[in-house]
């Protein structure tokens, strides 16, 4: 009788389960035949690391002669982040500031302690009807530094770094990711990476940040043996690591950094530490004490009744 020799079996390692929650982005229509998708907040979660607002907008085309027009309103103690994909918004603020904004550059806008600002399609966009999609995040502040001075950035797509690897090209739209440092000057640490993915490709998330998240702008990504298409947002647990896998060509926008030193309160296009100073906010723009943007002083969005 013979034996069949005894063979130790193959040790069959499992990724320990990196997704915490999925989230399905909300349409919101702004008018005028323009809408977004809101991923941030939501009701599962308010905040990955210091981003708090997350809209993704379009793809859309407007009708001739029409053209995104968000007029004149205010922030105080966040600052907003404008990347586009296609199409031009010109921005223009209470410190004066009037800057086109293109595919691949950066506006980054710091409120502060208070800052008025508007963005719209440009006269030339609206003649053919303008194409736009893009995304505007915002960024709670430090409590140290929500009463800063106001201030604007602008850097030029040439400015904002490339990292080539394999199947992958990933650009360092804010803070710090993939051994690349964008040019913005943050206030917390944080990343903001657009991702663009051939089929196939595997790609791990920064692992020394504590809040992460990727969005799956287009295309399709599976993480922990999961498919997940376009306005999809996951967020990944704390401490393991995390993977998406484009399952076919994929843009996908990867975020997060360190939490905040506290809770932050959200009222209309307020954030803060303080209760308080949202109040304060909301009498302030009622009443007139905010700068007014020039160039664009006659119009603005009145102080709404609820968020």
């Amino acid at each position: 009788m013979s034996f069949m020799p005894y063979v130790e079996p193959e040790c069959i390692t499992e990724r320990e389960p990196s997704v915490d929650l999925d989230i399905e982005a909300r349409t919101r229509d702004l008018g005028d035949g323009f809408t977004v998708r809101r991923l941030l907040p939501s009701a599962a979660r308010r905040m990955v690391g210091p981003f708090i607002f997350v809209d993704h907008m379009g793809p859309v085309r407007l009708d001739p002669g029409h053209g995104l027009d968000v007029r004149p309103h205010p922030h105080i103690n966040l600052a907003t982040v404008t990347f586009l994909f296609e199409g031009e918004i010109l921005h223009r603020d209470s410190l004066g500031s009037e800057q086109p904004i293109r595919p691949g550059a950066v506006n980054w806008m710091t409120a502060g302690r208070g800052i008025v600002h508007s963005e719209r399609s440009p006269t030339l966009e609206r003649k053919s009807g303008p194409r736009l999609h893009g995304m505007q995040l915002w960024v709670a502040l430090p409590t140290a530094f929500e009463e800063v001075e106001p201030s604007f950035q602008h850097h030029p797509a040439a400015t904002i770094p490339t990292v080539e690897r394999p199947g992958s090209r990933l650009r360092v739209i804010a803070g710090s990711a993939y051994g690349a440092s964008s040019p913005v000057e943050v206030l917390s640490p944080l990343f903001y990476v657009e991702a663009l993915l051939e089929p196939g490709t595997e790609l791990a998330l920064p692992d020394e940040h504590r809040g992460r998240a990727a969005y799956v702008v287009s295309g399709t990504v599976s993480a922990d043996g999961k498919s997940h298409g376009e306005g999809a947002m996951l967020v990944f647990r704390e401490g393991v690591p995390a993977h998406v896998k484009a399952l076919e060509a994929a843009r996908v926008l990867l975020l997060g950094g360190a939490p905040l030193d506290g809770e932050r309160h959200i009222w209309w296009n307020f954030v803060s530490s303080s209760t308080e100073r949202l109040e304060r906010a909301k009498d302030d723009w009622r009443n007139g004490r905010f700068g007014k943007v020039p160039g664009d002083e006659t119009e603005f969005i009145p102080l709404p009744e609820t968020p």
